[in-house]
C-alpha cells in the first residue's frame, strides 16, 4: 500500500511540475516560437536582378556552375562574384570554365598571398602577378581577414594592412581600374569581455576560437585604423569594405567614415541582422548613401537569401532570422524605394566592377 501511494505521488508531481530538464535548459537551447501574428510573407525571389558581390566558391567546374545557375535563376541572381579566385593557373582554370559555360553570369576576383612579405621588391612582384591575373580575366582583388590578423612577414612579425611594402598592390588596382574588396578584423564583440553584456556571447560560446584578447593579435581599433589608412593613402583606388566595415551597428559612425573617404564603399554581407533590427535608421542610411552600398551575402546558402530580400524589400514586422547565434532578435523590413533597391542590387556594382554585362539588367 505504501508503495502504491509513493507511485501515485510521484506521478502527480511529474505531471504538475515542469521537468527538471526544462527548468535547467540553458540559453543555448532556449529558442521560443513567437506567438505574434502579423501580416507578411517570405520573399524567395528578389524584386530586381541582383549581383552578389560577396560569394566564395572553391569548385568552379562546369558541373558546379550548372548547379549554381539553377539556384541563381530561382532567386533572380544575375551575376555571382566569386572572391576566391586565387591566382595564376588556378584563376585561369576558373575563368576558362566560366567562359565555356556562363561567361556573363560569373566573375572572379584574384587573391594575393601575403605570407612572408619581405621588402619593397616583394610588393612590386606581387603587384606584377596581380596585373597578370587581371589581364587573365580577374575583375578585382579580394583581401581576406588573414591580412592584419594572421599573416606574418619574412621576419615573423604581424603584417599590418597599411604596411608600405603593400602599397604597390593598392596602386596597381587603381592603375588597372579594378576594385579591392577587403575584409578587415571581425566584429568588435570578439575582442570584448565574454560576459553577460556581450551580444555575441552565444556565438563565442559555440565558436570559442573566434574569441580574442585585447591584443590578439592587435586591438580591434588598430586593425580598422590600418585599413582606413590605406583608403586615405590611395584615394584613386576603389575599395569595397566587406560587412559594412563592422559598423552596421553604428550607422552614424559609418556615415562619417563614408563622408571622410569618398573611395570607400560598403557591402552588406553577413550583417543583415544588424540592419533588420533598426528599420527606420537603416532605411534612412540606405537612402542617404544609396550610391555607396552593394549587395552581398558571403556564405553560399540559398535558403538564407530570402531573409535578405525580406529585410530590404518589405515592411514586414518581427520575422525570424535564420541563425540564432548571430542574432537572437527578430527582423523588420526596411521597405526600400525601388530606385534605391536597384542601386543596391546591381547599379553600384556595375559602376565599380569593370566588364559586367549590363544587358542582364533591363529597366
Amino acid at each position: 500500500m505504501k508503495n502504491l501511494k509513493f507511485i501515485v505521488c510521484t506521478l502527480f508531481i511529474s505531471l504538475a511540475v515542469p521537468s527538471m530538464n526544462a527548468q535547467e535548459m540553458g540559453f543555448e537551447e532556449y529558442n521560443p516560437t513567437s506567438t505574434l501574428v502579423v501580416p507578411g510573407a517570405e520573399i524567395t525571389k528578389a524584386k530586381f536582378p541582383f549581383i552578389d558581390i560577396h560569394s566564395h566558391q572553391r569548385d568552379m567546374s562546369v558541373e558546379a556552375l550548372n548547379g549554381l545557375i539553377t539556384h541563381m535563376d530561382a532567386m533572380n541572381e544575375a551575376i555571382m562574384v566569386n572572391l576566391s579566385g586565387r591566382s595564376g593557373t588556378s584563376l585561369k582554370e576558373k575563368i576558362a570554365n566560366i567562359n565555356k559555360s556562363y561567361p556573363n553570369r560569373f566573375v572572379v576576383f584574384a587573391n594575393v598571398d601575403f605570407e612572408g612579405a619581405k621588402d619593397m621588391e616583394w610588393g612590386e612582384q606581387a603587384a606584377a602577378q596581380l596585373e597578370q591575373d587581371i589581364k587573365n580575366g580577374a575583375k578585382g582583388l579580394k583581401i581576406f581577414k588573414s591580412l592584419g590578423l594572421r599573416n606574418i612577414d619574412a621576419d615573423g612579425k604581424r603584417l599590418a594592412i597599411d604596411d608600405p611594402r603593400l602599397d604597390a598592390i593598392w596602386a596597381k588596382c587603381a592603375e588597372m581600374g579594378v576594385p579591392v574588396l577587403i575584409h578587415a578584423a571581425d566584429p568588435k564583440s570578439f575582442w570584448d569581455e565574454m560576459n553577460a553584456n556581450n551580444e555575441r556571447w552565444l556565438e563565442l560560446k559555440t565558436h570559442p576560437r573566434r574569441k580574442r584578447t585585447a591584443t590578439d593579435p592587435a586591438p580591434f581599433e588598430q586593425i580598422i585604423k590600418e585599413q582606413h589608412n590605406v583608403f586615405k593613402k590611395h584615394p584613386n583606388t576603389k575599395f569595397i569594405n566587406a560587412h559594412m566595415g563592422w559598423h552596421a551597428n553604428n550607422l552614424e559612425k559609418l556615415g562619417e567614415l563614408l563622408d571622410a573617404m569618398p573611395n570607400m564603399n560598403v557591402g552588406i554581407s553577413a550583417v543583415i541582422a544588424e540592419l533588420g533590427r533598426q528599420p527606420q535608421h537603416a532605411r534612412a542610411f540606405f537612402i542617404k548613401y544609396q550610391d555607396r552600398v552593394l549587395f552581398g551575402k558571403d556564405s553560399w546558402k540559398p535558403e538564407e537569401f530570402p531573409t535578405y530580400f525580406r529585410v530590404l524589400e518589405s515592411n514586414d514586422e518581427y520575422f525570424p532570422y535564420y541563425k540564432k547565434y548571430h542574432a537572437f532578435w527578430s527582423m523588420y523590413g526596411l521597405n526600400l524605394p525601388d530606385d534605391v533597391l536597384k542601386k543596391l542590387y546591381y547599379k553600384n556594382a556595375l559602376h565599380l566592377i569593370p566588364g559586367l554585362d549590363a544587358s542582364l539588367f533591363k529597366e
